[in-house]
């Protein structure tokens, strides 16, 4: 006769295992003693041996109890069956790791190479945060509406970003966020930026946009996606 402790030491489990085992009607509890401790006898500690190989192989507890005494031919039935299911599992944990992966690439979970590259390219320039986390919900926004415009409108924004002038006008309106409204560097920069696309050509201004309405939602809807400063300069380009 065996103890718990020593029945646990044995088959290699815990003695909350066995316990928990109990409780789940996995292994008959014994009778006890006259000193009211449990004794265990060599057929437990068979099926306890059985119950750990299953459980350790990834048998849910809720199958042990069917597959302990089933006959050989039920038995590699519900194997086959469990390990199925085991490898649909593997296969949704594989594409949960991918994700987590590509959450660790930061912005590439979410929009295109192209917008991704676009995006790094912005922190390499100094573009602030602000200004980057606006341009990724309006790209998220636009490709998710119309991919298809979205992919030209980006094409067209990197050659753009390519521009010198262009490229410090971008930057020059970022750090305009914080200006006050009445800073007075705000009319030069007006006209800068007025006389520049008087001068350029947009490819994209003449294509039809699928979603208007998610167009106007990426460019107006983000939190922070004006100031003062931008609200007056705006004004000064329209004027």
């Amino acid at each position: 006769m065996l103890t718990i402790g020593q029945l646990a030491d044995y088959a290699g489990v815990t003695i909350k295992a066995i316990r928990h085992y109990h409780e789940r009607g996995l292994l008959a509890e014994p009778d006890r003693d006259s000193s009211g401790y449990r004794r265990y006898t060599a057929e437990d500690a068979i099926d306890l041996v059985k119950i750990r190989t299953l459980a350790h192989a990834g048998v849910p507890l809720a199958r042990v109890k069917d597959l302990l005494d089933a006959d050989p031919d039920a038995l590699t039935a519900a194997i086959a069956e469990i390990d199925h299911d085991l490898q649909d599992r593997i296969a949704q944990l594989r594409r949960t790791r991918d994700q987590l992966a590509q959450l660790r690439g930061g912005d590439r979970l979410f929009v295109s190479p192209e917008v991704a590259d676009h995006l790094d390219d912005l922190r390499r320039l100094g573009v602030s945060e602000r200004q980057i986390h606006l341009e990724r919900g309006g790209w998220i926004l636009m490709q998710t509406a119309s991919p298809e415009d979205a992919s030209l409108w980006i094409a067209e924004k990197r050659e753009l970003m390519a521009d010198p002038e262009f490229r410090a006008l971008y930057l020059e309106h970022d750090a305009a966020y914080d200006w006050s409204a009445d800073d007075p560097r705000l009319p030069a920069l007006a006209d800068r930026t007025r006389n520049w696309f008087t001068g350029h050509h947009s490819r994209s201004e003449t294509r039809r946009v699928v979603n208007p309405a998610i167009a106007r939602l990426a460019a107006q809807s983000q939190p922070g996606a004006s100031s003062p400063a931008w609200d007056r300069l705006a004004l000064l380009m329209n004027g």
